[in-house]
């Protein structure tokens, strides 16, 4: 390569590899980019010769603009021009300037000394680049707007369902009711009914116009698998239980408010009458869920049998009071009252050991008369509670996707790991951490839990996710939980539902 198209190329900031030059030697190739060395020295004039300089503008008027890729740059410039002009002669002291703008197109073949076969090859060569650019331009676009299958291209392109970002707001029920039922261990057709139906929930969020036609695929969807799976859904429920469940079948399907009633509710396009349909639909099959797991779904380790636990769900009913004498504000046709109602149910298909200690306490009557106090978005049970009351339980949380609980591990959120049970839910109930270790959690210091998405995490999630075992959730009552202030008292708590369901520990069985 000539001194001058090196040092051209040095002053722009290509590499020799840029520069592509076909049908010159390289002591004569130029590289243009609307700037070009011109070889003065002391005795020349302004005026150059032909063979030693030329305009870009000339160029421009031959309508020639062949492109060459640089691969230290990434861009496309103007290359691969065969010149053939005079030897140029190195210079003492080369300048550089650039031309002048002047349209000379009057013997732009005898200047730059071209064959019309030479310069129909460029041309020809020139357009099959441009249109080569142009058609990679158009795939890309094509593929980021409408994704399509390459073949050998696996490597370089992702699913379109795995390219979307990352958001586990969408996989984190959001009540307390959708995640108790989703943490039933039931028979996996129920699932997927129960799934087809929860999907339709998502559906009437949509504002304007509702895409019923899909929903009525749902619905249909579901009431086929229920129709051609009935035998298994019915053995998988104990004997002794199965003609509740074939009751609770009928009233699935056929039912007033079962799945061919609610068909007839999406037929009309009216949203209400599939709210509530669809509401009526997912309690019966939670139902049914209940019946096809009456226990466990996994073994306890041996170490951990000496805790009492609560082998599926419990229900406990809270009275609070108003500590300064206030009453709580009435619902809508109600009356003040200075004591007001709580319902929680326990889930102890995920949290056997957490559910079972609380339950056994609410039993023993430990709660009555416990002042509550209002800390960042937690009503927690007094602390000054006899810590030698209770089990101190190690952090039991089931991961979503497995078949057992971990102990006395904590979720990483980041790394994707979410709780069957989450703590994102306005309402849910926890067990406070053992003032000793943070992987056991407090004997007897539970809390509810104010979710505020306004102070959650990327995706919804709260900031403490997967660090604390979550062992329910408020179902009634959770307005309740807002109007609460340090001071006010459990008057009472007590167990209602899953008496049976308690398994005290070896010790206190004797």
């Amino acid at each position: 390569m000539s001194y001058v198209t090196r040092s051209v190329t040095a002053l722009l900031g290509f590499d020799d590899k840029a520069v592509e030059m076909r049908g010159a030697p390289k002591s004569n190739q130029f590289q243009l980019m609307g700037l070009m060395a011109l070889p003065q020295s002391s005795s020349s004039s302004s005026s150059s010769s032909p063979t030693s300089s030329f305009c870009f503008s000339d160029l421009t008027a031959m309508n020639y603009f062949p492109l060459t890729f640089s691969a230290r740059h990434r861009f496309l410039i103007p290359a691969r021009l065969a010149l053939r002009p005079k030897p140029i002669r190195k210079p003492d002291n080369p300048t550089f300037r650039c031309i002048k703008a002047v349209h000379h197109t009057k013997g732009m073949k005898d200047r730059l000394n071209f064959s019309a076969p030479s310069y129909t090859a460029m041309v020809k060569d020139g357009v099959k680049r441009l249109e080569s650019a142009v058609a990679a331009i158009l795939i890309v676009v094509v593929q980021i707007t409408y994704p399509l299958p390459h073949f050998g291209w696996n490597e370089f392109f992702v699913p379109p369902a795995k390219a979307v970002l990352y958001s586990p707001d969408t996989k984190v029920p959001r009540t307390g009711e959708l995640a108790l039922r989703r943490a039933i261990p039931a028979n996996t057709n129920m699932k997927a009914i129960q799934e087809s139906l929860e999907d339709i929930s998502y559906l009437l969020r949509i504002p304007q116009r509702k895409p019923y036609g899909t929903m009525e695929g749902s619905v249909k969807k579901a009431l086929k698998i229920a129709m051609d799976e009935k035998e298994t859904i019915l053995a998988n429920i104990p004997a002794d239980l199965r003609e509740s469940g074939s009751v609770l079948y009928a009233s699935l399907v056929d039912g007033k408010d079962g799945l061919q009633a609610l068909l007839e509710c999406i037929r009309d396009k009216d949203p209400d009458k599939v709210s509530a349909g669809l509401a009526s639909s997912l309690d019966t099959v939670a139902a049914l869920e209940l019946l096809q797991a009456p226990g466990l779904s996994f073994l306890l380790l041996q170490q951990y049998l000496n805790y009492p636990r609560l082998t599926g769900r419990g229900t406990v009913e809270f009275t609070i009071e108003k500590g300064d004498g206030s009453a709580f504000s009435p619902q809508a046709g109600g009356v003040a009252n200075s004591t007001a109602n709580i319902q929680v149910v326990l889930d102890g298909y995920s949290a056997p050991l957490t559910a079972g200690n609380f339950a056994k306490l609410v039993i023993d009557g430990l709660y009555d008369g416990a002042k509550l106090n209002c800390a960042n978005q937690a009503v927690l049970s007094d602390n000054k509670l006899d810590k030698n009351i209770g089990y101190s339980v190690p952090l039991e949380i089931m991961p979503s996707g497995q078949f057992e609980p971990l102990y006395r591990t904590t979720l990483s959120v980041q790394d994707g790991e979410l709780p069957v049970l989450p703590l994102s839910v306005y309402g849910a109930v926890a067990m406070a951490h053992s003032e000793v270790s943070e992987e056991f959690s407090s004997p007897n210091q539970f809390f509810f839990y104010l979710y505020d998405k306004r102070n959650a995490g990327l995706g919804g999630i709260s900031f403490d996710e997967g660090q604390f075992s979550v062992f329910g959730y408020t179902t009634i009552g959770k307005d309740v939980l807002a109007q609460i202030k340090t001071g006010d008292v459990i008057k009472s708590a007590k167990l209602i539902d899953g008496r049976d369901r308690l398994i005290l520990s070896n010790e206190e069985r004797v």
